[in-house]
């Protein structure tokens, strides 16, 4: 995952601790868009819930204003209007989801982190834990990357966590210029037919990681199996431009 690529997908369910022997938590539901200038149902009842009467109408307009920016990827602009639903309705998940995804994207890396974990506790759901670490990354903290990567292996996780971890710590280790200790995280394993999105993000850094390690082999092969995919995968010209 590079920074600025937050995943805001939603997974089919929290992570749990090894262990845990208590009920699934619920699943917790994420919008990216808004239709006819409406929140959806559950949104706007998450607002009455965690909101002041007074202020409940404020902070669902500041909400649907930046859900239109988000979905246009107008990233920076959605940041005004979130942090002013976050003071009317702070304790709302969806807008600290929202308002840490936003910050992640726009390069505010410490908001971004600060909101996101808020957004953990409120809700239980580690969905954007990937995302945490890359603001770790983008703040130059490395020992709390490390940190948080073996945290993480304490939880029973979705696959879309997983890969979204793997490619942000093999990144890391990338980085770091330690491409051999990066290749375990990052390998795909099998080539799947239909990967997923998050499939596609980890075939791209382990191509990376293997061409920086020197197995040219194991980077074409990745890069062959991208290419019949989605050949415009950003980022793969370059890789094949190395690779001649």
């Amino acid at each position: 995952m590079a920074r600025g690529n937050g995943n805001n997908h939603r997974s089919n369910r929290s992570g749990n601790r090894r262990g845990h022997h208590g009920g699934k938590k619920p699943e917790y539901k994420t919008i990216t868009s808004v239709k006819g200038g409406q929140l959806p149902k559950w949104v706007r009842d998450e607002i009455v819930r965690s909101t002041p009467k007074d202020r409940r109408d404020p902070a669902i307009k500041h909400l649907t204003k930046a859900m239109e920016l988000y979905a246009d990827e107008r990233y920076p602009a959605a940041l005004n209007d979130l942090r002013s639903a976050k003071k009317l309705s702070p304790r709302a998940a969806t807008v600290r989801e929202l308002l840490g995804l936003s910050a992640y994207r726009s390069g505010q890396w410490e908001e971004g982190l600060r909101e996101l974990r808020t957004f953990r506790r409120i809700t239980g759901d580690l969905i954007h834990y990937p995302v945490e670490m890359d603001c770790l990354r983008g703040l130059g903290r490395s020992d709390d990357v490390i940190k948080a990567w073996e945290r993480l292996q304490e939880y029973d996780i979705s696959a879309t966590i997983n890969h979204e971890a793997r490619v942000v710590y093999a990144s890391f280790l990338l980085d770091q210029g330690r491409a051999r200790d990066a290749w375990p995280v990052i390998k795909p394993g099998r080539l799947v037919a239909s990967p997923s999105p998050g499939e596609l993000r980890r075939w791209y850094v382990a191509a990376k990681v293997a061409l920086a390690a020197g197995d040219q082999d194991a980077a074409r092969r990745i890069v062959a199996a991208l290419d019949e995919q989605e050949p415009d995968f950003e980022g793969v010209d370059e890789l094949r431009a190395a690779l001649r």
